[in-house]
């Protein structure tokens, strides 16, 4: 388990989400078990800079994160793809992980 959150830019069917984990992977079973329990079966994921997340959202990142500290999971910190996108640059994200067929 990751003791600092992994923060992740996740593409779903219906929209971007912007999620905090402590899991090491975004391709980690347990995490994709939750996100198919959403209705989430495949994804473009970005990993996305900590310290950017943590300006953008000063007050959730600190809650959030909290939240998760000493356990192994995921929380979403923003579903409003308008404000996702506001927010964060398209070259500010690394290389895309794609899960699914």
């Amino acid at each position: 388990m990751s003791s600092d959150p992994r923060a992740y830019l996740i593409f779903t069917g219906t929209g971007p989400i912007l999620v905090l984990s402590t899991y090491d992977e975004v391709t980690d079973d347990r995490l994709v078990a939750k996100l198919r329990y959403k209705g989430i079966d495949k994804f473009i994921a970005y990993a996305v800079d900590r310290a950017a997340v943590a300006s953008r959202y000063p007050d959730s990142y600190e809650s959030v994160s909290a939240d998760l500290r000493g356990v192994e999971d995921i929380r979403v910190l923003d579903f409003n793809g308008h404000q996702i996108m506001a927010n964060f640059s398209l070259h500010e994200l690394g290389e895309p992980i794609k899960y699914g067929d």
